[in-house]
């Protein structure tokens, strides 16, 4: 059945409310009812899955659908609704509960969970582990982290070319010169080479407002 996302990134199914991703609102969704659970598309790509609710009048959030919403407003993932009793992989809590005694706590535990929905959530926990090892809690850190996994090819290159000049045995040898002082043969050496969402105001039921 085809089903409009509210401006709280939800659909309504039956009685109950089930996130979705923020940036699906403002276009119609198609809402698939199983069994055991409830798989939402936009465009033919699922937007949100969920185990299906036989409750009524429930919200079920997914925390995860609401982490673009905190870089408008870090300090809802204290108060709002999708991040309350939101279990963390171990490392990832303990950053966290560290970050909340820090005056920017907040805003660097966003950043860490945005880098979930790049790097993934296993690469995020083992990049928080790897700064607790170090007795180090920072956004800055983690993210470092994070960018050398991705990214160790420059090393590599280094020790292939060193690796390269070492197993070389002959010196290099000057070109023959023309009277005018350029090379023989005339060269010269070298080598060529959508949808945005905003928290509301905190307030007592801790609601996000998306919008397009």
């Amino acid at each position: 059945m085809s089903a409009s996302v509210s401006k709280t990134c939800t659909v309504r199914f039956d009685t109950n409310k089930y996130s979705v991703l923020s940036t699906a609102v403002g276009r119609p969704v198609e809402i698939y009812a199983y069994a055991d659970r409830i798989v939402i598309r936009q465009d033919g790509v699922v937007v949100a899955e969920h185990a299906r609710s036989f409750g009524r009048n429930e919200t079920v959030y997914d925390p995860w659908h609401y982490v673009p919403v905190l870089a408008r407003k870090p300090g809802a993932l204290r108060n709002g609704a999708p991040f309350r009793d939101w279990a963390l992989p171990p490392a990832m809590e303990r950053i966290r509960r560290r970050l909340k005694a820090a005056h920017d706590g907040d805003r660097q535990m966003v950043s860490i969970l945005a880098t979930v929905l790049t790097d993934g959530i296993d690469a995020v926990e083992a990049a928080c582990q790897d700064a607790l090892d170090q007795n180090v809690c920072s956004s800055a850190v983690i993210i470092n982290i994070l960018a050398r996994q991705r990214d160790p090819a420059q090393a590599v290159t280094i020790l292939t070319r060193t690796l390269f000049a070492c197993s070389t045995n002959r010196k290099p040898t000057a070109p023959a010169t023309t009277a005018s002082g350029g090379q023989a043969d005339g060269t010269h050496a070298g080598s060529g080479t959508d949808g945005h969402a905003e928290a509301l105001r905190p307030d007592a039921t801790c609601r996000f407002r998306c919008r397009r």
